[in-house]
């Protein structure tokens, strides 16, 4: 009897199943319809999260693949608040709004005020407030400021280094080494010579070159340039220069006997001494990259001719296209078809510079 009940029983059950499954499947199909007809995201009420909760949590992984309201992280998440318990009693707004409170709006436009004004840094508007009895942070003040549209800016610095070279500009000089080679039997030999300009005037003086520029050559001609100065009756207040080794205690003691402060440059940063630069570039492009220096003397004749006309018939566009060394009383126009143009050649016919005949 046994043997005949329980294939039957099992029928039934496979029947059973098989009816449960096909109505899953429906129901499956008909919420993913209703679910297509229905808004991307659907609010839920602790009453509702609750109901699928209980009913949801007995399925255990299984809710996956019918869940289709909210994520399963999601429904896990509900189930993990419900297992904790009641949270503490809510807190008030002022309370539960993260973070530091706000800076005091006073103390806001304190520091807003004090970097228009001055255009400190930071570190500097930190001291400041600090002497007012206010403890903030770098930050704050960096908060502050980029908040009121105000953040870093180099240019609005109040002594920037173009503000410092425009300060000093009248008094002021740099000067550098510069190189060239000369040709030799026993092959290409550099010779140096240092270059000086006035940043204001953008006047030049560039001394005798030598194959050997030890301590001692360096400062005679610091000498040498101090004797055109005060020939010239030209201002030296500042001198800069880099850090070169030739630049002995003796070098800088020539120019500090007169009054000179020397003002040294970073190493590596030839940008501050821009200037120069561009003077020795000019002078190479321009000139010495034209002649073949076959001996010392020859290239301290190309060197003076090479100053004299830079500074006194070079245009110059930092001095109005004129140059450095000319009258400031404007010159009247010529009539081209009255005087005859004349050319004025020199090195070979390397310059030219033109002028009206007599």
């Amino acid at each position: 009897m046994a043997a005949i009940v329980h294939p039957l029983l099992t029928l039934l059950a496979s029947l059973t199943r098989q009816e449960l499954a096909q109505q899953v499947t429906y129901l499956k199909a008909e919420n993913a319809i209703l679910r297509s007809k229905l808004p991307d995201r659907i609010t839920l009420n602790n009453h509702e999260r609750r109901r699928l909760v209980r009913h949801g949590k007995k399925l255990g992984p299984r809710i996956k693949e019918l869940i289709s309201i909210v994520s399963y992280s999601t429904f896990r998440r509900w189930i993990r608040k419900m297992e904790d318990g009641p949270t503490k009693r809510p807190k008030s707004k002022s309370e539960s709004k993260p973070g530091r409170p706000r800076i005091d709006e006073s103390i806001a436009d304190t520091i807003i005020r004090i970097r228009k004004e001055t255009g400190w840094g930071y570190t500097k508007i930190v001291q400041a407030m600090r002497r007012l009895g206010h403890r903030i942070s770098r930050q704050t003040v960096k908060n502050i400021l980029v908040e009121a549209g105000i953040g870093p800016d180099p240019s609005d610095h109040p002594d920037t280094w173009s503000d410092f070279l425009k300060r000093h500009a009248a008094t002021m000089w740099q000067c550098n080494f510069a190189s060239k080679r000369k040709w030799t039997i026993k092959g290409m030999v550099d010779l140096y010579f240092l270059v000086f300009i006035h940043v204001e005037t953008r006047r030049i003086w560039v001394s005798p070159c030598t194959a050997n520029p030890t301590g001692e050559w360096t400062t005679q001609q610091a000498r040498n340039f101090d004797m055109f100065l005060q020939d010239e009756g030209l201002p030296c207040e500042t001198l800069q220069r880099d850090q070169d080794s030739k630049y002995i205690n003796s070098f800088d003691e020539v120019f500090r006997s007169t009054g000179c402060q020397i003002k040294k440059t970073p190493a590596r940063s030839p940008n501050l001494q821009a200037f120069v630069e561009r003077v020795i570039q000019t002078l190479k492009h321009e000139v010495l990259n034209a002649f073949c220096v076959v001996s010392e003397k020859h290239l301290d004749h190309i060197l003076r001719t090479s100053q004299d006309w830079y500074n006194h018939r070079r245009g110059h566009s930092g001095r109005d296209h004129r140059p450095p060394v000319h009258e400031e009383v404007s010159i009247p126009a010529i009539d081209l078809t009255k005087y005859k143009l004349v050319c004025h050649t020199e090195l070979g016919g390397h310059l030219k510079s033109y002028c009206a005949a007599a």
